[in-house]
């Protein structure tokens, strides 16, 4: 597997990956080389200063050093509404705390999660849970994998 640019490792500390659902929001973290996500919690999306603040204590917790937050497009590339309120949610997060944020195409997240879950062996009431966690960590692990293939 290659490496990625150890400079970029030490600026950032731990990742985090936000994937904003209408009535949850999934968070995920890094290991602290930047390199394996896992799945952390599931917050309730009730206002954007509301979850900016739980996501800005998370990442104090946690030692964040960038959000990556997941943002949906249509077919030709456009920003969708539900990915217009995630800028929002962004912003909201900028307006408290100043700290690096960077939007990435959460195409087939929930899908993968679901795929994954099925593939666990889970039963179908199992899988019947929130999968917000395991999309954003299935978004942050993509956007890692990237940072990844760049270093070659």
């Amino acid at each position: 597997m290659p490496e990625m640019n150890m400079e970029k490792r030490k600026e950032w500390k731990r990742l985090m990956g936000v994937d904003p659902g209408e009535k949850r929001i999934g968070i995920s973290i890094s290991d602290p080389t930047g390199t394996i996500s896992r799945p952390l919690s599931v917050i309730k999306n009730v206002s954007y200063q509301e979850s900016a603040r739980s996501i800005i204590k998370i990442c104090t917790e946690y030692e964040i050093g960038k959000i990556i937050i997941g943002i949906s497009r249509d077919e030709n590339g456009e920003i969708t509404f539900s990915g217009r309120k995630a800028q929002r949610l962004g912003d909201a997060i900028h307006g408290i705390m100043d700290i690096p944020l960077e939007y990435w195409d959460e195409m087939g997240t929930t899908k993968a999660a679901q795929q994954s879950r099925r593939a666990m062996g889970m039963k179908r009431k199992e899988r019947q849970g929130h999968l917000d966690d395991v999309a954003a960590c299935i978004l942050l692990q993509s956007y890692i994998d990237s940072l990844m293939e760049e270093g070659d």
